[in-house]
């Protein structure tokens, strides 16, 4: 193009980084690595890496989530992947100028990591004992987690946690999961019975929870996708 000289700029790198969640044994779990390299060498960190010439930024993200936990493709390439933002602080990077898309994802049933290419190894660690991590990836991290938070007011993502047929108290316990605070039961039961698809009776009898109550009612997951109106978190309770 006409005026334009590449050479005027200085160079910068484009990498990816993921923050990929998953509920495990009741609790939230982050996908993380430990770096093989330097700079950061033996820190853990957010899988990811740096992009190719011929790629776009979530093909990126598939490949080294891939390549970086053990993942197989066909797994790393059926997550549904959320754009978070792009970091681009000047200093992010001790190497380089170095541009980041981020990632996230909120997903059940993910086999056990291992550690692959520029990572030794690969784990799902607890949310609570994540930190500190490489980079600027706490950063990262904390903002996937408001950004998963708010997906589970807006959509039904919280019934792919639960068992085929659940109860509400199985529901509730996924929000407090990932929201990390304790709801109110009677008003929880409420806004989910009150929005439209949100959740069905299921068929056979209601299943005893062991406590001296009545046994608890058994849902499946609703036709809707959308929660309309959204099932908010409390005022003031963000992670």
């Amino acid at each position: 193009m006409q005026g334009y000289d590449p050479g005027a700029f200085p160079p910068f790198a484009v990498t990816v980084d993921l923050a990929v969640f998953t509920v495990r044994e009741g609790e939230l779990h982050v996908l993380l690595v430990e770096r093989g390299q330097e700079p950061y060498r033996g820190a853990w960190a957010l899988p990811g890496g740096f992009l190719l010439p011929h790629e776009s930024a979530e093909t990126a993200a598939r490949r080294e989530l891939a390549e970086e936990t053990g993942l197989s493709e066909r797994s790393a390439a059926g997550l549904h992947l959320e754009q978070l933002r792009t970091y681009s602080e000047p200093d992010r990077d001790p190497r380089m100028r170095v541009v980041s898309v981020a990632f996230t994802a909120l997903v059940p049933d993910l086999p056990e990591p291992r550690g692959g290419g520029d990572a030794a190894r690969a784990r799902w660690a607890p949310l609570r004992r994540a930190a500190p991590l490489a980079f600027d990836h706490d950063r990262i991290l904390a903002d996937a987690h408001d950004r998963i938070g708010a997906k589970l007011e807006y959509t039904c993502l919280a019934t792919a946690f639960c068992p085929p047929r659940f109860t509400l108290g199985e529901l509730q316990q996924v929000y407090e999961t990932v929201w990390g605070v304790e709801l109110d039961r009677p008003n929880f039961r409420r806004k989910v019975l009150a929005t439209p698809g949100f959740v069905e009776p299921a068929e056979g009898g209601p299943r005893r929870t062991g406590g001296r109550g009545k046994p608890a009612a058994l849902y499946r997951a609703g036709s809707a996708s959308a929660l309309r109106p959204p099932l908010l978190r409390p005022e003031g309770r963000r992670p």
